[in-house]
């Protein structure tokens, strides 16, 4: 072969690694599904989210359509989440660690919201005679079965030297277990904002104690591991949108609350209260937060209302760099 022929073969060879490894090429050969369908509560970033059209905007451009999905609490979405009826969700802290016990859970923490341990409270009614946590003692307690409100009341027995013997647990939905506190049907409720904040605006609850020195009380975005694993420009791509929507509520909390009050029928005062007390930002899954998730596993397998030990650490996914 002439030196000129080799030049040339050598300059085409150069040319075809240099598109195969451009951005374009690398856009091409990512993978997109047709489909996210997203889980979400009636409160938070994700609601605000879906509200814009900010996530259905950016991933039109990769041929991605968007699907959302209510409901009323993390245990039943990660039920939907565990057994591929939705792709992406945000809960409290325990329905991960209640979701990882079932047998072959597929599930994965993919990021974290910061700690907000004052946007959780144990409440009474305004005329209770309870003064303290320890008064709960053979008391009627409501709180969602597996949700982040209950792990808190365990910590917050324990700190008053009771244990979930000492109490009669009420298992209800929100909704029924406003209702059941109204009526004087349990002596205290165990509950989230923005329902925390609602019953203290609107009832005129008492706080027994919120999470502060209790639990860390952080909401988790999950996904499956076989979908993270195969759409992870995806992940990064919805948790981008998250950042922008949390930056957005942290630096304009009065009118996100305007905005969410609007979107779900809330008054924006109770929105704006719980909203405050709340901290935005997602993040990768860090150390500490797998240990202070590991703890909670923990503690409930010790008085059995995790059915078997689990290792947090197994079902955490993290984006390859």
């Amino acid at each position: 072969m002439s030196k000129k022929n080799h030049l040339s073969g050598l300059l085409t060879l150069i040319a075809i690694i240099s598109l195969a490894t451009s951005p374009a090429s690398y856009a091409a050969d990512v993978a997109w599904p047709k489909e996210i369908n997203l889980g979400y509560q009636k409160y938070g970033p994700l609601i605000v989210l879906k509200s814009t059209g900010e996530l259905e905007k950016r991933l039109n451009e990769h041929g991605v359509a968007v699907k959302w999905s209510e409901f009323p609490a993390g245990l039943p979405m990660l039920e939907a989440l565990n057994a591929g009826g939705l792709d992406f969700a945000v809960t409290g802290e325990t329905p991960p660690v209640f979701a990882q016990a079932s047998k072959g859970s597929p599930i994965v923490y993919v990021a974290n919201e910061p700690a907000s341990p004052q946007a959780e409270g144990i409440i009474v009614k305004a005329d209770s005679e309870l003064k303290d946590i320890a008064g709960l003692k053979g008391k009627k307690v409501t709180v969602p079965k597996g949700s982040n409100a209950q792990f808190f009341l365990i910590q917050a027995l324990a700190k008053a030297g009771l244990t979930w013997d000492d109490i009669e647990p009420a298992y209800l939905a929100p909704a029924d277990a406003r209702a059941a506190l109204e009526r004087g049907d349990v002596a205290a409720w165990s509950i989230w904002d923005y329902y925390y904040a609602a019953a203290e605006i609107e009832l005129g609850t008492r706080t027994l104690t919120n999470g502060e020195g209790l639990v860390q009380n952080y909401a988790f975005y999950t996904s499956r591991r076989d979908f993270a694993d195969k759409y992870p420009e995806l992940i990064k791509e919805v948790l981008d949108e998250i950042r922008k929507t949390d930056e957005w509520i942290k630096s304009k909390p009065v009118e996100a609350a305007e905005k969410l009050a609007i979107d779900i029928g809330v008054d924006a005062k109770i929105l704006e209260k719980a909203l405050r007390r709340s901290n935005f930002g997602p993040e990768y899954i860090k150390p500490e937060v797998i240990a202070a998730q590991q703890k909670i596993a923990d503690t409930l397998f010790a008085i059995k209302l995790l059915p078997k030990q689990i290792k947090v650490e197994d079902a955490v996914w993290q984006p390859k760099k």
